[in-house]
């Protein structure tokens, strides 16, 4: 099914920003690493595990505003498929009181059906602002050549999120997924993220769309991540 996949961010973009203010970082590149599970892996609320357990993890690289990462998770398409390896790379710029994010991402999927047309690449230009304690945020993706031999595709979301008390927060986004031929739908997510530790976190979720079927019908999902 060609909406099985969607998308998430994307490969190099470079433009001009007059005015944007570049972070320095002297002391030179740093690591992190991030390992978790999850009931679901749900994606644009479309179920990528035919709603089976996720395992996932990667690493990043951040050096000033500059980043770059890998991040794997396990998939289930019903076929062959069984892996999802993300590979992306951007820039984090200010400007003035917004927050930019502008960079790229490739989806590989080891193992995928000869002729599936399953790996494809993303841009993505987001920003967000600060709101009292929260900030709102607006991103839109273009991918030239989308997930299962789709043609062009583009996503717009707007997004919220905000500290509740101590350790624990709201989040939500509301999404659009048009793609060239049928198919656009609208998805929405909403849920609670709580701090366990300054390095473990857990998140409980529900997400729904106005694409019914089995893998996009509104479900919960609860995940785990460590973060070092």
């Amino acid at each position: 099914m060609k909406l099985t996949k969607l998308a998430l961010a994307i490969a190099t973009t470079s433009i001009a920003m007059g005015g944007a203010a570049f972070a320095e970082d002297a002391s030179g590149p740093s690591v992190a690493f991030n390992v978790g599970v999850a009931s679901d892996y749900v994606f644009r609320g479309f179920s990528q595990t035919d709603e089976g357990v996720q395992v996932f993890g990667g690493a990043d690289v951040t050096s000033g505003m500059l980043y770059a990462g890998v991040w794997a998770s396990n998939v289930d398409f019903l076929d062959s498929t069984d892996a999802e390896v993300d590979l992306y790379a951007g820039v984090k710029p200010t400007l003035g009181p917004v927050s930019l994010d502008i960079g790229g991402l490739y989806y590989a999927y080891p193992g995928s059906p000869k002729g599936s047309g399953y790996d494809y690449f993303e841009a993505k230009v987001a920003g967000s602002v600060p709101v009292g304690k929260g900030t709102v945020g607006a991103a839109v993706f273009y991918s030239p050549d989308f997930f299962g031999a789709v043609d062009s595709a583009v996503y717009y979301e707007v997004n919220a999120s905000t500290p509740i008390v101590d350790k624990l927060s709201i989040s939500g986004a509301l999404g659009h997924q048009s793609l060239e031929g049928p198919g656009d739908y609208t998805t929405w997510n909403v849920g609670l993220g709580y701090a366990l530790n300054d390095h473990l976190g857990v998140d409980v979720r529900y997400f729904d769309t106005d694409f019914k079927s089995k893998i996009s019908n509104g479900r919960a999902a609860v995940s785990l991540k460590a973060t070092f």
